[in-house]
Formats: C-alpha cells, structure tokens, sequence
C-alpha cells in the first residue's frame, strides 16, 4: 500500500496504531474494503453514540477482532458514508487530512473535509 495519496495530493499519513481496514494504522483502501475506510477522524461522544444508534457500535470491546472499543479522542479510520452520513446529522467528527485517503472524496467533498480539520 506504499505510494498512497492523501486528499490533499501528498503521502497518506499515520492515522495511529490498529486502525483502518488491514489495521496497519494508515486508512489504505484496498479493492476489498468496499466500506472504503478512509476517513481519519478523531472520535467524539456524540460522534460515537450516533454510529451506535445507527448500528455500527464502536464503544464495546470486541475481543473476537481484537478491538478494545473505541473512546472520545481516539483515532480511526473511518467508512466515508458513515462520516457523511454523520456530516448530515452535524455528528460528524473532526478529521486530520493528511492521514486521510484520496478515495474518501469518491464519497465525500474536500471541502466538506477541510470544514472539519483538525487543527492542532
């Protein structure tokens, strides 16, 4: 998955530890994530419970996948129609964009994303 590109042109960044569809930390897309993980967002608790209600439960650790739950200022990359969806319902969470995969904007504008950057 080398030579990714972010949706700003440049190389895709670290989202952080354990995330994204093959769980290398980068939200890659490849051809079998037709969820298209490539969102890198900073979870929220309204963010959070809106993805629980909409039956994608985040919080709960799942030891079967390995996954500790997911908590308010976690990283992870996230499907793009899930954020949109989010983004409709103002749920959306912020997002770092150099660690976010140029296929999110087959879903989702670069203006939508760059109105939710995280800003250091």
């Amino acid at each position: 998955m080398a030579n990714e590109k972010n949706v700003l042109g440049g190389a895709l960044q670290l989202c952080c530890g354990n995330t994204g569809f093959t769980r290398e930390g980068f939200c890659y897309v490849p051809n079998s994530d037709y969820g298209n993980h490539s969102i890198c967002a900073i979870m929220t608790d309204s963010f959070l419970q809106y993805s629980k209600a909409a039956g994608n439960d985040l919080i709960s650790p799942n030891p079967h996948y390995q996954f500790p739950g997911l908590k308010a200022g976690d990283r992870w990359c996230l499907c793009a129609v899930r954020w949109r969806q989010a983004l409709a319902v103002n749920a959306a969470p912020l997002v770092i964009l150099a660690a976010c995969n140029i296929k999110a904007l087959e879903i989702v504008s670069l203006e939508d994303l760059k109105n939710h950057e995280y800003k250091a």
